[in-house]
């Protein structure tokens, strides 16, 4: 069991340091911050200054080495608009981006779990159909196509709810509902083809068999043998909160972190978009963790063989 666990945080440290290696070089080979910050009219004396204050003139393998040396000693760079910190200008935006993905978690958790195992249990009936069709429907579309639409209908149409901005809770309930529906989609999806699978199992045809009374069969039997491949859709989706949140901010002008992305990317403010980009990749490895560990509970067989690992 330590061998495991060694594995694979050693494996979710290299995750996360090709991760930030390959957004370092990306960034730098995008365009030139200081072109971008200083405007098109600067002069070449204030470039050529910006460029050697932030170090822009080094070669990228050494502006490589200080920047994962600086990462090493807790220390993630300041951005390059206002001097500010980067941690501290993501940080503020955290609480922002939580009040609309974890709502939003829990929303496809109820209705996609549940749904998909319905479906499971009245399988080729119409409900069935419906809840299939739904969730291909919710999936399938992109979220800044379904926010706009939910704009249209409940904001411009029927004057129910405010279309963007962070004033009050209704503001936050068309971006839930824009992050929330695809997403139960897919749980829907995959847990009711992880319970189709194991309802056709032999052990759960010879439990039926010995009269164990079928509720208590999807209880004790079936529901945790579904759980384990519908964990990886969780686990993933819990780490994805931040990256998840990108689009859905910029449609409905949430001041959070996905939306400080997508500006801090068009401004070229380097510090900011690394601190973002190691915030989600951090988060990801964290959330896949957790789902190798509970796989373990899970699954008694997995548990064996991290133990002899």
């Amino acid at each position: 069991m330590f061998a495991f666990l060694l594995t694979r945080i050693f494996r979710a440290l290299l995750t996360i340091v090709l991760v930030v290696t390959f957004a370092f070089v990306v960034l730098r080979m995008s365009g030139d911050p200081a072109q971008i910050i200083m405007g098109p009219d600067a002069p070449p004396e204030a470039i050529a200054a910006f460029r050697k204050n932030w170090g822009l003139d080094d070669p990228i393998w050494l502006q490589y080495l200080h920047y994962f040396g600086a990462i090493l000693q807790g220390d993630l760079g300041i951005s390059m608009r206002d001097g500010q910190s980067a941690v501290e200008l993501v940080a503020e935006r955290i609480p922002a981006t939580l009040q609309l993905t974890i709502p939003a978690l829990i929303l496809k958790l109820a209705l996609g779990i549940p749904a998909g195992i319905y479906a499971a249990l009245h399988r080729n009936s119409l409900i069935d159909r419906m809840v299939m069709a739904g969730a291909i429907a919710g999936f399938t579309m992109p979220s800044f196509v379904l926010g706009l639409i939910l704009v249209l209908i409940f904001s411009v149409t029927l004057g129910w709810l405010p279309s963007g901005g962070q004033d009050s809770w209704t503001h936050a309930v068309l971006p839930i509902l824009t992050m929330s529906i695809g997403g139960a989609g897919i749980l829907a999806r995959f847990s009711r083809s992880a319970m189709i699978e194991v309802l056709g199992q032999p052990y759960i045809r010879t439990a039926s068999a010995k009269g164990v009374a079928w509720a208590r069969v999807v209880r004790g039997h079936a529901l945790p043998n579904a759980a384990i491949p519908v964990v990886t859709i969780v686990g993933f989706m819990v780490g994805s909160l931040v990256a998840g949140a990108v689009v859905v901010e910029s449609v409905f002008s949430w001041p959070g972190v996905g939306r400080l992305l997508v500006v801090s990317v068009a401004n070229r403010d380097l510090a900011i978009v690394q601190c973002i980009i190691l915030l989600i990749a951090a988060t990801m490895v964290v959330s896949n963790f957790v789902v190798d560990i509970l796989y373990g509970f899970l699954d008694p067989r997995l548990r064996s063989n991290q133990a002899k690992a």
